[in-house]
């Protein structure tokens, strides 16, 4: 194929850069339509309650507004996700705190504050639970009135899963034996908390609706048809009916996946009643207190292992927090029981795997899906079990990594390479591993600083989880442009959205090298369901791989197309393929290609035994965190990180290393900084002077290093990379906190108060005097002695 240069492995400017740097790009919020309204939203004060009665003061000219109830839905009170739990708008009940229950529009912005705050809703209250085991004991009880969720097999469980090596007697028996006759049984619990997206632009969207055309709702979000889905059901019309566009959108990280569907709706109900365009976008605080969050976790570990440190049988218990409905919590609890095996070789293990009810806002999507929790909670527990059965932290791994031709706990074998030996060789002779931790054993004694050094082994499923990609059937399509301006250009179509992270660059990277002209003459559509295709959605690190294995492949056939014509020869450049398109063009008309996602002969997923290929391929990974503890403050830093990834082909090598320093950035804060405060289930913490998330300035430098072994599966060799960098910072850190202190700190975030109790407990008896502390050098030689 011809090609004047390479381009993908290349870092091209990206597409969408030069409008956003000159301030040409339009974000919802820039966007006004002739004769729009406003929106707001009136939410619910209590955790769980019956609504007795809803008023409106007379000192409001309420005449003036729109205002929306769940009476006033045309088609059914649900956003589905997957499942129809979750009401549009509050019915009757509220089942937690900042619960939509009605909605208002006005065309003066500046007036609605006022209306929400003065209308009264009154409650008859009912009990409500906030934590995995106060759900746990509700569903116990016995009572159904402290039963906050029964639409599924077991009370308060939204799903569970049971994931399995053992599927004969035989099997389970030899796990049993397994466990009798293991030189240690190492058990541990490990917790992580809700961790909030804070994207740079809030939750906007703006809807119309008209009699004749149906609905259109045009906003920041990652998953066009998501939206239409939900507006399907919610106005009882039919998809053609129901056009979503995606308006540049500034930043998701899962925030905007499932969570449009809600003020999607919302403001498409507005325009219905109203007769006027309607913009509903979310200030700060209201997105941080009314919009999904990380799911909080729980994890048990229980691990027979032998006296050379292999790991012999495993028992894991994974439980999400997944809040009041059930929205994405099924797939995240799959991706993080799937993920809980870590990158090791398992003779015999079972997951027992749950997701729980709370009256908490529900949980949704955020980048890494459960698997940061359950890997956590891994890596955590192979420095435990190093540290019980007397082996370094590196040994203990090496002697249980998985490698190429091995099987995941699921049965999937490795046919793609794998090398972990050397990526933890490689990662730890960059770091200086060895030789720092040693001189920080020898250095800690009597001072107030404390340092360590740590690491995280992983790896991290690209596309959907299972049969996932085989139901989505993903369409791609590329024409020849024959608008005048840019006649006979390939444009990409798909739904794959652009919000920061590179997709129209590497999608159009793709498509160039395919047809072998220039990046820059390839043209990529912004997603609008009345022009697009469905690709699928943007998330499950998959848009690399998945759709661009598919534009990858639409592009030959566009090339191969035009050369059958006879309008281009195989010896071409760009100017040869825009004459060659311009004269196809001008013969036959329009010209539109496509490809469909075809599922690989040798992936097959079993939904029912819960086994087999979980995903295409992996991406695999190990992480080197240096941390630094005061112990005058109880503070941990990080100063130094490292960051090592197999991920298949680098297609753009500045937007993946953005990536794996912006996920890095995000697990710092997840693992030292980020703490959701709730106050009776309502985010008390909603503003950004109290949600503290680590700065520039508590960023440490971050080393990015690649290793490619590119795969069939994706684009050019690529694998997913997107959620990657979220799954490694947190384990690496707080081993490196445990190497610095000798204190297994395993819940997270890790904030300067947990330290300083942890620290108090792990001293020995100490007379004082008073409520005097010990002076810091004292206190750095007892942790040091501790830790020996």
């Amino acid at each position: 194929m011809p090609n004047s240069h390479q381009i993908v492995g290349a870092s091209p400017l990206r597409k969408e850069g030069r409008a956003k740097v000159l301030g040409q790009a339009r974000y919802v919020d820039d966007i006004t339509l002739p004769g729009m309204w406003y929106g707001a939203t009136v939410r619910s004060t209590v955790a769980r309650g019956r609504i007795r009665s809803i008023s409106f003061p007379p000192q409001i000219p309420w005449h003036e507004f729109t205002v929306v109830t769940a009476a006033d839905i045309p088609g059914e009170n649900v956003i589905v996700h997957l499942g129809k739990d979750h009401p549009c708008l509050a019915d009757g009940v509220v089942n937690h705190p900042d619960e939509p229950i009605l909605l208002l529009a006005h065309p003066d912005k500046a007036a609605l504050p006022a209306a929400v705050a003065a209308i009264e809703i009154d409650y008859d209250p009912l009990p409500a639970v906030f934590t995995i085991e106060e759900s746990e004991a509700a569903a116990a009880s016995g009572d159904a009135e402290r039963v906050i969720w029964d639409q599924g097999d077991e009370p308060n469980v939204f799903k569970s899963f049971r994931m399995t090596t053992d599927h004969s007697d035989g099997d389970v028996e030899a796990a049993a034996s397994a466990f009798a006759e293991a030189d240690f049984i190492v058990e541990g619990e490990y917790r992580t908390g809700a961790q909030e997206q804070l994207y740079i632009e809030n939750n906007g969207v703006i809807g119309e609706y008209s009699a004749e055309a149906g609905v259109t709702v045009s906003g920041s979000m990652q998953c066009p048809f998501y939206l239409v889905h939900a507006l399907e059901l919610v106005f009882n019309l039919p998809a053609d009916r129901c056009r979503v566009i995606q308006t540049e959108t500034g930043g998701a990280f899962g925030g905007k996946e499932d969570f449009p569907s809600v003020i999607g709706s919302h403001a498409a109900l507005l325009a219905m009643k109203s007769g006027h365009p309607v913009k509903l976008c979310y200030d700060r605080s209201e997105d941080m207190a009314g919009t999904t969050k990380r799911h909080p976790s729980r994890t048990r570990h229980r691990t027979a292992v032998s006296k050379d440190g292999r790991l012999l049988a495993g028992e894991i218990d994974f439980a999400l927090d997944g809040g009041a409905y059930m929205t994405l919590s099924p797939v995240v609890l799959s991706r993080g029981t799937i993920h809980a095996a870590g990158p090791y070789l398992w003779p015999h293990l079972t997951v027992r795997a749950k997701a729980m009810a709370t009256n908490l806002p529900p949980r949704g999507a955020f980048r890494g899906f459960g698997a940061p929790q359950s890997l956590f909670a891994m890596e955590r527990h192979m420095d435990r079990i190093a540290k019980v059965v007397g082996l370094t932290p590196e040994e203990v791994r090496r002697r249980n990594f998985l490698a190429t031709g091995g099987h995941t706990a699921t049965g999937q074998q490795l046919k793609d390479k794998v090398d972990l030996q050397g990526l933890l060789t490689r990662a730890l002779a960059e770091t200086d591993y060895h030789r720092k931790r040693a001189r920080f054993d020898r250095e800690n004694p009597g001072s107030t600083i404390q340092r360590g050094i740590g690491f995280a082994a992983f790896m991290h499923g690209a596309g959907f989880t299972g049969s996932g990609e085989r139901r989505l059937d993903s369409l791609v399509e590329i024409e020849l442009a024959s608008e005048p301006a840019n006649y006979g250009r390939p444009r990409i179509l798909v739904s794959s959205t652009e919000f920061g992270q590179g997709t129209n660059t590497i999608l159009c990277q793709v498509c160039a090298q395919a047809l072998g002209m220039d990046y820059e003459e390839v043209l990529i559509a912004q997603p609008d369901t009345a022009r697009v295709p469905n690709s699928g959605p943007t998330v499950a690190s998959r848009t690399a791989m998945i759709v661009g294995k598919l534009v990858e492949r639409a592009a030959q056939q566009l090339r191969t197309t035009l050369v059958a014509s006879g309008e281009l020869t195989q010896d071409y450049d760009s100017a040869a393929f825009r004459v060659a398109a311009r004269a196809y063009l001008a013969e036959h008309g329009q010209l539109k290609v496509s490809a469909r996602y075809a599922p690989p002969g040798d992936i097959f997923w079993d939904d029912d035994n819960y086994r087999g290929e979980a995903y295409p391929t992996y991406a695999w990974a190990v992480y080197v965190a240096e941390v630094a503890v005061d112990t005058v403050t109880y503070t941990a830093s990080i100063t130094d990180f490292y960051a090592l990834q197999e991920v298949g082909k680098v297609l753009h090598p500045i937007l993946a290393a953005g990536q794996v320093e912006g996920g890095i950035a995000q697990g710092i804060g997840y693992a030292l900084y980020e703490k959701c405060v709730w106050d009776k289930g309502h985010m008390a913490n909603n503003q950004m002077t109290n949600y503290i998330m680590p700065t520039s300035a508590d960023i440490p430098p971050i080393h990015v290093h690649f290793e490619e072994t590119p795969t069939v599966h994706g684009a050019f060799g690529a694998k997913g990379i997107g959620e990657l960098p979220i799954d490694g910072p947190a384990p690496a850190i707080l081993n490196a906190i445990e190497h610095a202190t000798g204190i297994a700190f395993n819940e997270i975030p890790l904030l300067p108060e947990d330290i300083f109790e942890r620290m108090r407990e792990s001293l020995p008896e100490t007379p004082r005097s008073g409520s005097a502390d010990l002076e810091p050098a004292v206190l750095g030689a007892a942790l040091s002695e501790a830790a020996r």
